[in-house]
């Protein structure tokens, strides 16, 4: 057995003084026995797509970072310091595009790779398609707590995105997120509790919180078990919300449910068969 951490917390204009806060919480969650944290969406700036991008002024440049950024190395170097596997999520730049991006860092400091948000939101405060491209797909992760499936934010109401997940294998799901204070977010606790039962994983939602240009987003990140059961919920303000996870226990609610092994090859992610009954 293992603990996972989400390190829930408000962000702040400046990259430094966001890693700073990612140091303590960290430290913190290592202190309290924690072998994997899992961090907010766009954990190291405000959350820019609230407002509509302006050709004059792009107020999400500054964040904008490669896989070379010092940003990512010291989040590395952290990982490493305090044996911790992170999931990150940055804005972030490759191939002259740009991703709502989450890093996957083993507890050695690896940078194992980085998952892309697929499903990008375009709504009344998030207005994503102006700053992100689409990622081409979900991976999953070998780490030194277990293999591990990110679902970002926007793609966690697609189902299928988690069953991408599960198919590859994943045993715990992390959800970088940023949900507002006003949402229902007794739905949306419950919906991580779904989609970690209906795919027998762990699911790890971690969503910012505080205020940011008048705007209150929620805290109240979740922790679900594989057999659907919210193991931790946060409150408003910034927490380390933390959770036992056992992977004999997973592995047995997985082959007794037996979900994938039910489900249709034709209904797999690039497969080709029925839409309907005939």
């Amino acid at each position: 057995m293992f603990k996972i951490a989400v390190l829930q917390h408000a962000m702040a204009a400046e990259i430094d003084a966001n890693l700073d806060t990612a140091e303590r919480l960290m430290r913190d969650a290592a202190e309290a026995g924690a072998r994997l944290v899992v961090f907010p969406e766009l954990q190291l700036s405000p959350f820019f797509p609230k407002r509509r991008a302006n050709a004059k002024q792009d107020p999400s440049a500054q964040y904008l970072m490669d896989r070379a950024h010092p940003a990512l190395k010291r989040l590395s170097e952290l990982a490493k310091a305090h044996k911790l596997v992170t999931v990150a999520n940055l804005y972030m730049s490759r191939n002259g595009r740009r991703f709502d991006a989450s890093p996957v860092i083993d507890a050695d400091g690896t940078v194992l790779g980085v998952s892309d948000m697929v499903h990008v939101a375009q709504f009344d405060g998030f207005w994503e398609k102006d700053y992100y491209d689409h990622g081409e797909g979900f991976e999953v992760y070998d780490t030194a707590v277990g293999r591990i499936g990110v679902v970002i934010c926007y793609d966690r109401h697609f189902p299928e995105s988690w069953r991408a997940c599960a198919l590859k294998g994943a045993e715990i799901i992390a959800t970088p997120a940023c949900n507002l204070a006003h949402e229902n977010l007794d739905l949306f606790a419950h919906e991580i509790g779904v989609m970690a039962m209906q795919n027998s994983v762990y699911a790890a939602m971690a969503n910012r919180c505080g205020v940011e240009d008048g705007q209150a987003y929620a805290g109240h990140s979740v922790i679900a078990g594989p057999d659907g059961a919210l193991l931790a919920r946060a409150g408003s303000d910034e927490q380390i919300l933390v959770a036992e996870c056992d992977p004999r226990h997973r592995l047995k609610i997985a082959r007794k449910a037996g979900w994938l092994a039910e489900l249709q090859d034709w209904l797999k992610p690039g497969a080709e068969g029925p839409v309907g009954v005939s």
